[in-house]
């Protein structure tokens, strides 16, 4: 997913970073919140942010100038809300770009609009309503970090139809080309990492994380 270093034209970066930037701001303010209200939060929060940074960083191969590979922002996004998921993918973003030259500076903004913003909603939105449907726990985790893991990846699509239109067929058959390689490798990956996350709830909550990832309480 993690768009490379250059890749994207120069208004198209700029573009994604304007459009990031409110969202890691209301993400800081969320984060600083849980901190003040919630301090046995922080280990939560930095293992929330560790499991993005491992899995994000599992990358393979995939559409020219990106990767396809898990997101783990779903973990954080059901256990914290999606604001704060802006601020830890852009935390790990920053430094997977920097220290693993996966991703990179100039894409920065349209990564983090994928990875950091798009998918953690979806993922939480999801989340909320398979709980209001009253689904068993472990199906609603299930359902909510899958489908952050695969939204990210059907944005991802959408910047890079809208900065590399096909000749022939334009944004959509850009689109159709670019989400059809990376369903190759995500859907499995998705699939995978949502058992995988539905585990990680369940021994969080099983050490006694109950009171510090509220919304998982149910998994058991």
């Amino acid at each position: 997913m993690h768009i490379m270093e250059g890749f994207l034209p120069a208004s198209h970066a700029l573009g994604w970073t304007l459009v990031s930037a409110p969202f890691v701001v209301a993400g800081a303010v969320s984060l600083r919140r849980i901190v003040r209200d919630r301090p046995e939060a922080r280990l939560t929060l930095a293992a929330a942010g560790a499991f993005t940074f491992i899995l994000s960083a599992l990358k393979l191969p995939s559409v020219t100038g990106s990767c396809s590979h898990p997101t783990g922002t779903g973990l954080g996004a059901i256990a914290f809300g999606p604001s704060v998921m802006a601020v830890i993918g852009t935390i790990v973003l920053l430094f997977q770009g920097l220290l693993l030259a996966h991703g990179g500076l100039t894409t920065l903004g349209a990564n983090v609009f994928s990875m950091g913003i798009a998918g953690p909603w979806v993922g939480w939105a999801v989340w909320k309503a398979a709980t209001a449907a009253r689904l068993p726990a472990t199906v609603a985790v299930f359902l909510g970090a899958a489908l952050a893991d695969l939204a990210t990846y059907v944005v991802t699509s959408f910047e890079l139809a809208l900065a590399f239109p096909d000749p022939a067929s334009g944004f959509v058959g850009a689109f159709v080309k670019f989400a059809g390689i990376f369903a190759v490798t995500q859907l499995p990956l998705a699939i995978a990492e949502g058992f995988l996350v539905v585990v990680v709830m369940a021994a969080l909550v099983g050490r006694g994380a109950g009171g510090v990832v509220r919304p998982i309480e149910g998994v058991r």
